[in-house]
């Protein structure tokens, strides 16, 4: 379990797009307060197609192909280095995500 307070970071490639200070859990998701570094104006639109498509209730390919392109290009830090794999939704200054150590079974 990952206790209230606790800083995760994101990561593309060794630019920190911000951070995510968590603030509660419902297992499986964390949710927490999340502070944007300016390099976040970059893959801030994918995370707001990522919400458009859940709006819209488009779960299946829209929503893989887009969410892929997070998967791909970044990279979660828990406060003991990276995680294999993540689920990462960002609306502002809240962020809620999932996490493995190990890939996500298809």
């Amino acid at each position: 379990m990952t206790p209230e307070g606790t800083t995760w970071r994101l990561l593309r490639r060794d630019a920190l797009l911000g951070t995510i200070t968590i603030t509660g859990a419902d297992f499986p998701w964390l949710h927490g307060s999340f502070a944007p570094e300016p390099a976040f104006a970059e893959v801030k639109p994918w995370f707001d197609e990522v919400l458009a498509l859940m709006a819209a209730e488009e779960y299946d390919e829209p929503f893989d192909a887009a969410y892929g392109v997070i998967a791909q290009a970044l990279t979660l830090e828990s406060p003991a280095g990276p995680v294999a794999e993540f689920l990462l939704h960002v609306d502002g200054e809240e962020a809620w995500f999932r996490w493995s150590d190990e890939p996500f079974e298809p």
